[in-house]
């Protein structure tokens, strides 16, 4: 088990997270779904806390803000509140993490809440177009697949489930725990930290199985619903967490998406009128990556917008980004940066994300240094690299039928 102290000296909080290296891509068919699952049954009840009330009603008593999340490759727990609470915030975390009794009446309550959740991702189309987006990029295999599983799943899973799950992946060495913020000496609190995961199982963890990737053009995935505006994701595959193109492929993304200023903003939403939100992201995992282009516009002008995101990712691999743009979008994202980390839990998630996904970790004076080494011609090198017919996808969620009427515009050359 690793654990990651982030002292924060003149900051009155303090946030503790346990991470673990378990999410959907560790997930079979069969018991799609159960990584989230298990994060909710987490909370439901301990040894020493044997009810769901007794969990909240003492973290509601520090004042705490407390949560948790599931991922692809990660699934946190974490507390955070006044500085004072440390010891009793790292008692409640490490009970629930290494001591949940999994209580089969809870189980069988908590089918319903998931359910619900589905329902309600289902409900929000601009939420529920990611999870169709990654099925359109990876198709049937675990990177492709919901995260929180299917209805149908959740409904047969059984406490045997869930137990052998838990065993094989909530082991010592996936294990890291992050305590982030001010009021801790760092020896003591390290030995506080060893006491209270003392009894965490230490064997090999589970593997998963590496992404496969066949895609040979464009992939095309809709969900008819009957909507006022369609909510689209485009994308393409790009490159695994650690590739050395990263830094480039944020700079590439805050020059299209970051910011009202971004250029994809100001052509759909500022020129064109259409598209309240436009977002884009580049995620990297482990084993893949991928950039993408979210928004939602009205259903007669879906086409024309889809034609306006692939000439401006065009536009990248002929045009160089001037000297001044540049270094708007690298002090955007920067300055974004400096801000995040101004909150204990944010610098948490940053160092302990690193440790389980990268195994190491990042100075955050070396990710602004190497963000502000990127040129317009590793740009424009990087951009010819990604933007190619081979690697792009597209999911819809609007009052579509046919994929075929996006097939001919779903191309970068024209």
């Amino acid at each position: 088990m690793r654990i990651i102290t982030v002292p924060m000296s003149n900051n009155p909080t303090v946030t503790v997270m346990v991470l673990v290296e378990a999410g959907s891509k560790y997930e079979t068919k069969d018991i799609n779904g159960i990584s989230h699952f298990l994060e909710h049954l987490c909370f439901k009840g301990t040894k020493k806390r044997p009810t769901a009330f007794d969990i909240t009603k003492e973290l509601d008593g520090l004042g705490a803000q407390s949560s948790a999340f599931t991922m692809e490759e990660v699934t946190g727990y974490y507390a955070k509140a006044h500085k004072k609470h440390l010891p009793k915030l790292l008692d409640v975390i490490s009970d629930i993490y290494a001591n949940s009794v999994f209580d089969p009446k809870e189980i069988e309550k908590e089918k319903g809440v998931i359910i619900d959740e589905l329902n309600m991702y289902e409900d929000a189309p601009m939420m529920h177009v990611r999870d169709i987006f990654m099925y359109a990029l990876y198709g049937d295999q675990p990177a492709g697949w919901n995260i929180g599983g299917s209805k149908k799943n959740v409904k047969n899973m059984t406490r045997g489930d869930i137990i052998s799950y838990r065993e094989k992946l909530y082991v010592a060495e996936a294990t890291t725990v992050v305590v982030s913020g001010g009021g801790f000496e760092t020896k003591k609190l390290v030995k506080d930290i060893e006491k209270k995961f003392a009894n965490i199982v230490d064997k090999k963890k589970a593997t998963k199985k590496k992404v496969k990737s066949t895609q040979k053009k464009p992939n095309i995935f809709l969900e008819q619903k009957k909507t006022d505006q369609t909510h689209m994701v485009l994308g393409v595959k790009t490159y695994d967490i650690h590739s050395t193109n990263n830094p480039a492929l944020s700079v590439l993304s805050g020059v299209l998406g970051k910011g009202m200023s971004s250029r994809l903003f100001q052509k759909i939403r500022d020129e064109m009128g259409v598209g309240y939100y436009v977002r884009v992201d580049n995620q990297a995992l482990t084993d893949h990556g991928f950039f993408s282009v979210h928004t939602g516009v009205s259903n007669d002008r879906v086409k024309e917008v889809i034609s306006v995101i692939l000439k401006e990712c065009k536009r990248l691999t002929v045009e160089e980004v001037s000297e001044k743009e540049l270094k708007k979008v690298k002090d955007f994202l920067t300055g974004n940066f400096a801000l995040s980390l101004e909150s204990s839990n944010s610098l948490a998630e940053l160092y302990g994300s690193q440790e389980i996904l990268h195994k190491e970790i990042k100075d955050p004076k070396k990710i602004v240094q190497e963000i502000n080494k990127v040129t317009s011609k590793d740009i424009i090198s990087l951009a010819k690299k990604i933007f190619k017919d081979e690697r792009l996808s597209l999911a819809l969620i609007g009052p579509f039928k046919d994929e075929k009427v996006f097939e001919k515009i779903l191309t970068f050359k024209k």
